[in-house]
């Protein structure tokens, strides 16, 4: 599913800032750069636009942003939208008291946390990143906000690469929260 407010001008805007890099960060793997898309303030701040409607559509209450890319998207709609920004970051990196989901990975396993008491009951949360490929991380977080008793109001994305399984593999966790992509490649 593309957003509404995912317009072919929209997309035509931020694909064309969007760089492919060959062959990182292995052989074979092109690399979708986002760096000069951050760059362009017209083009970050539409994406950030897009992105602040779907929080407002789905009545999200605060806004997960997924180490690192997604944390430098979600802060702005957060923002802008007036509600909370929580950071869900690799396993080590939060203070004090948190909780953690393992996933799996290509070889072997990760974990990401979250601060416990940054989400509750009756928080609505929409979680942003920029790129859905296996879907690994995004389903891990879904698994972290519904364990703090916050309800998932949607996961956005800038780029999903649909030739990846990762909207197969987050439908279940989603359930009937919607999952935006602004581009599909």
């Amino acid at each position: 599913m593309t957003a509404p407010s995912s317009t072919p001008e929209l997309r035509e805007l931020l694909l064309g800032r969007i760089k492919d890099v060959q062959d990182y960060p292995k052989p074979g793997v092109v690399f979708k750069d986002i760096t000069p898309l951050l760059a362009d303030p017209k083009a970050f701040a539409a994406l950030t636009e897009a992105l602040v409607e779907l929080a407002v559509r789905y009545g999200a209450t605060k806004i997960v942003g997924l180490e690192a890319r997604g944390f430098i998207l979600a802060a702005p709609v957060a923002v802008q939208a007036g509600i909370g920004f929580i950071p869900v970051r690799k396993a080590g990196k939060l203070p004090g008291a948190t909780l953690a989901q393992s996933y799996e990975l290509e070889y072997g396993t990760a974990e990401i946390e979250v601060h416990a008491e940054d989400l509750s009951d009756g928080d609505r949360v929409m979680v942003i990143d920029d790129v859905l490929a296996t879907g690994g991380t995004a389903e891990a977080s879904l698994e972290l906000i519904r364990r703090a008793g916050a309800e998932v109001a949607g996961v956005a994305v800038l780029m999903e690469l649909s030739f990846l399984p990762g909207r197969e593999k987050l439908a279940p966790a989603l359930g009937d929260a919607p999952l935006d992509a602004l581009i599909v490649v």
